[in-house]
């Protein structure tokens, strides 16, 4: 069975494209509404509160690891004391890099290890929207030992210390990832593949999806009613399954148009159409344009996409 966590990832190819230590103390807000990319924060000491849009607030304590996916409105703020109402806090670079947060002076009470990253994928929003809104993962053994690697690199002056902290990030956000099923996500692909009765189907799906699956044979995998089924996965996934089945055929699809390397003969196949004329509707109705040209639009001049 193919895993359907790693062929996600394999197509989100995270990467950190920025971070930065913050030291906190006293009563504090930080609140951030114009996030254009995933933020992910580690409480490397001390405790603090966040909020996320549509989330409940979560109390965040030390070895804590958060990461939001999608680009959302969040506040982080002290835990006690609590910050008055009303109040907005400013972060202020000190000369050894790190931002200080709330009183600028005296030992901090908080720190944390916040900073952003991207998807470098075309088609990251469908794949974030497999994944929960927010991530929390708590008191993972692994998180804490990268989160102190990125920490004593990224406070250090070596030789290619800023190499070594991408990778070291990269490899923090796949980590925060792979342990988010135990988040406690309302929906996503990571609920769904921690639930024992939609993680065969999932796995199924990827395994082969070429197959002309159907719910009562998902069903069948998930060892469940045709009805119970349908219900239970919308409700974990967020989506139906055929829906879900179509929106990962027509990612591998563009990710073969962008490939340069199959006709669209072999992606009708792969993908489970019995032709290229139903492929080709499929396709157009999904992405707003017939394969030939979305492939054409992207491959430049590397040549014209067969249909044989």
């Amino acid at each position: 069975m193919i895993d359907p966590f790693s062929e996600i990832i394999s197509l989100l190819r995270p990467q950190a494209s920025h971070s930065k230590l913050s030291h906190a103390s006293g009563p504090f807000r930080v609140r951030r509404d114009d996030v254009s990319e995933a933020f992910y924060s580690a409480v490397l000491y001390g405790s603090a509160s966040l909020e996320v849009a549509e989330e409940d607030a979560v109390e965040l304590n030390a070895g804590d690891f958060i990461l939001i996916p999608a680009a959302k409105s969040f506040t982080m703020s002290s835990l006690d004391p609590k910050p008055p109402h009303g109040l907005v806090s400013q972060p202020v670079e000190g000369e050894d890099g790190v931002f200080r947060v709330g009183q600028l002076k005296g030992e901090p009470e908080v720190q944390l290890l916040i900073g952003h990253c991207t998807f470098d994928s075309p088609d990251a929003d469908l794949l974030v929207s497999l994944l929960p809104g927010l991530i929390v993962v708590r008191g993972e053994g692994r998180l804490a030992t990268l989160t102190e690697l990125v920490r004593d690199e990224a406070r250090a002056n070596r030789p290619a210390r800023d190499v070594i902290v991408e990778y070291l990030l990269q490899v923090l956000l796949i980590e925060a990832i792979r342990s988010g099923s135990d988040s406690g996500a309302s929906t996503g692909l990571l609920r769904g593949l921690a639930d024992v009765r939609i993680a065969p189907p999932l796995r199924a799906m990827h395994s082969n999806p070429a197959y002309n699956w159907t719910v009562p044979e998902l069903a069948k995998e998930a060892g469940l009613s045709r009805s119970a089924f349908f219900s239970r996965f919308d409700r974990i996934m967020g989506v139906s399954p055929m829906a879900y089945l179509q929106n990962w055929r027509m990612t591998m699809a563009k990710n073969m148009l962008r490939s340069g390397g199959h006709s669209i003969a072999e992606i009708s196949a792969k993908t489970g159409y019995g032709s290229s004329s139903a492929f080709s509707t499929a396709f157009t109705r999904c992405v707003g344009s017939p394969p030939a040209r979305f492939a054409k639009s992207i491959a430049g001049d590397k040549g014209t996409l067969s249909i044989f």
